[in-house]
């Protein structure tokens, strides 16, 4: 599911795009897990129809959450990450009742609850019980960053970098909720390709190997690759029937993404590129290109 808040203009006020709803499942979207929880930030927002001034706090909390350090999101497939974290209920709350449901959100902005975008998962949580008020759930955060119809996705480019990770509880009966964020964080990052090529092969010892390439990463507004410029990648060797690669020299990626770098060939091995990564992208090594020296 997804929410945003944008700065274009309708009858007056800011609009507030919905959480994205695949077609195929757009059928149960009026009582859906998806639907009542992008009512519930919409109104957050302050920017919608829904109010939220006749809902109560459900005295629901979350804590121990547990979500992966980055997660990559390239320009078409569907990305799911998991999430777990420990819920604390009131005694009187039934947490398989058909009327109840929870799951995690991950927001960008400083507030749960004023967030620029929300991202949260397609189904609500599986929560199993540990007591007569806590349970263990397991759920999942889905990234879509081309819907289905081939229009654009869940992402801007300027979302990748640091979210913070929060859970949220309903009750559909009364539209009563709890929400909580600053359980953790993530990084939503850019996928990134590396390519080399060494030559010429084979070459004679002691005359030049020259190994090109690129560094491009996902663009989530347009769902290509683009060249990542100006960034500084690594060319590295490891010798045949070794398995450790070792750093010749570092040069920087062009206004392209375009790669070239220039070496004196020793012995027969493979050359690769190898970039260290940054919050918006994450690291990315080639695939070795063997080189026979003569």
């Amino acid at each position: 599911m997804r929410i945003r808040a944008t700065v274009a203009a309708v009858s007056g006020a800011l609009a507030i795009s919905a959480f994205a709803v695949p077609a195929s499942q757009a059928a149960d979207a009026a009582t859906s897990y998806k639907a009542e929880a992008a009512k519930i930030f919409a109104a957050h927002s302050g920017k919608t129809a829904f109010s939220t001034a006749a809902a109560t706090d459900l005295g629901v909390t979350f804590s121990d959450l547990k979500i992966a350090k980055a997660i990559k999101v390239g320009t078409t497939n569907h990305v799911a990450t998991t999430v777990t974290y420990t819920l604390t209920h009131g005694a009187n709350y039934d947490i398989n009742s058909s009327d109840f449901d929870s799951g995690p959100v991950i927001y960008k902005g400083s507030s749960v609850t004023s967030a620029e975008n929300v991202l949260g998962g397609e189904l609500p949580a599986t929560c199993t019980a540990t007591s007569d008020t806590t349970a263990t759930c397991k759920g999942n955060i889905d990234i879509f960053p081309l819907n289905e119809d081939g229009t654009a996705g869940d992402l801007l480019n300027s979302d990748a970098g640091k979210w913070s990770a929060g859970a949220l509880a309903l009750q559909y009966s009364t539209g009563d909720y709890s929400v909580q964020g600053d359980l953790g964080t993530t990084l939503l990052q850019r996928y990134s390709k590396l390519t080399v090529n060494a030559g010429p092969e084979p070459v004679a010892k002691g005359k030049t190997i020259t190994s090109t390439g690129k560094l491009s990463r996902a663009n989530w507004e347009d769902n290509k690759y683009h060249g990542y410029t100006n960034q500084p990648v690594k060319l590295q060797f490891r010798k045949a029937g070794t398995s450790t690669y070792t750093t010749i020299k570092t040069v920087y990626s062009d206004s392209y993404g375009n790669l070239k770098a220039t070496a004196t060939a020793q012995a027969d091995g493979y050359w690769r590129f190898s970039f260290a990564g940054t919050t918006t992208t994450p690291a990315v090594s080639a695939t070795g290109d063997f080189v026979d020296v003569r």
